[in-house]
């Protein structure tokens, strides 16, 4: 019996029209329908693993998976293959040989999401499900004195919904960003790891010291406490995006 490859993919795809990553019984996702094109393509059923369960509506810029099979189609016509079966939506933009223990999900050393706000009193319809419409006004530095106080290992349980079971709430956060661009502000984050909705909830929590409802001072208090409760609204999904992934190793070339 032939060997099983194991191959990585680097893929992006518009999740307005999906009910996240992760393969479901009713719904529609990324998952299902990329691994429907493996199967075309590789002449067997696939299975892939995915290297975020990123939520209904959820973006992803930049989306590692990994999947094996017994095909002997080399990685680097694989993205014209299965673009070729997938929707306009969803593009394989590159494929590598890994190594057998290479896991998507697993192997990942850092990620980075970036959530996009639309901020002007009048809605643009080019930006609707690509974009957060928030038409109170935003300053700069105010974000960025909020974002500054994630930055660092903390227990993030204060900011997160209640999900998937994890063995720890303590995740290291690298850099959290804040940047302008005319009526678009881009909240760019990076860490080790993310909880369920933690970005979401961080930026809605960043958004209540711009309305005045907390100060960027009371942060690191209401991350010690882990109350929820305390902390901002878990703000809608269409302006989240993954927009980086982090790996050792050949997976490591499709994402310089």
């Amino acid at each position: 019996m032939e060997s099983l490859k194991n191959i990585a993919l680097r893929l992006s795809y518009l999740g307005t029209a999906y009910h996240g990553w992760q393969r479901q019984k009713t719904e529609i996702t990324v998952q299902e329908t990329l691994e429907k094109a493996l199967s075309r393509v590789c002449g067997e059923e696939i299975s892939a693993v995915g290297c975020g369960r990123t939520d209904a509506g959820v973006h992803a810029l930049c989306y590692c998976a990994n999947f094996r099979t017994s095909s002997s189609i080399p990685p680097e016509r694989l993205p014209l293959a299965v673009n070729s079966w997938l929707p306009r939506d969803i593009s394989v933009s590159a494929a590598e040989y890994v190594d057998d223990d290479f896991n998507a999900v697993l192997s990942c050393v850092k990620k980075e999401y970036t959530y996009k706000i639309y901020n002007s009193r009048i809605k643009d319809p080019f930006y609707a499900d690509r974009a957060y419409f928030y038409p109170m006004k935003l300053e700069l530095e105010k974000l960025k004195s909020a974002a500054e106080k994630f930055v660092g290992t903390h227990d993030f349980a204060a900011v997160r919904s209640v999900g998937t079971e994890v063995k720890s709430t303590v995740r290291t956060v690298y850099y959290y960003d804040v940047s302008q661009s005319g009526p678009i502000f881009e909240l760019k984050i990076a860490a080790n790891g993310f909880l369920y909705n933690m970005v979401r909830a961080i930026t809605g929590t960043v958004l209540y010291v711009s309305e005045g409802k907390i100060s960027a001072e009371d942060i690191p208090a209401l991350l010690e406490k882990g109350d929820r409760r305390l902390t901002g609204p878990t703000v809608s999904p269409e302006g989240l995006y993954m927009t980086g992934v982090w790996y050792a190793g050949r997976a490591g070339n499709l994402f310089p």
